[in-house]
């Protein structure tokens, strides 16, 4: 259990991040299979960009109150 937690905090270092990163690769997931989101595909790369720099900007946020 030791192995997989450092190999996890090595990783990914807050489970914020993890979460966060899952979720969007979702939301880009479900552009791609459900048809009457097509037209979003086009800003797929802003969305992943935008997601993923909340989510860093979110884990900076709880970090630096403590």
């Amino acid at each position: 259990m030791k192995a997989i937690k450092a190999i996890y905090n090595f990783i990914v270092g807050d489970m914020i991040i993890l979460v966060g990163v899952i979720l969007t690769v979702i939301l880009l997931a479900l552009l791609t299979y459900i048809p009457a989101l097509a037209a979003l595909k086009v800003a797929s790369g802003v969305i992943l960009v935008v997601a993923v720099l909340l989510t860093l900007l979110l884990t900076l946020n709880r970090e630096t109150r403590g």
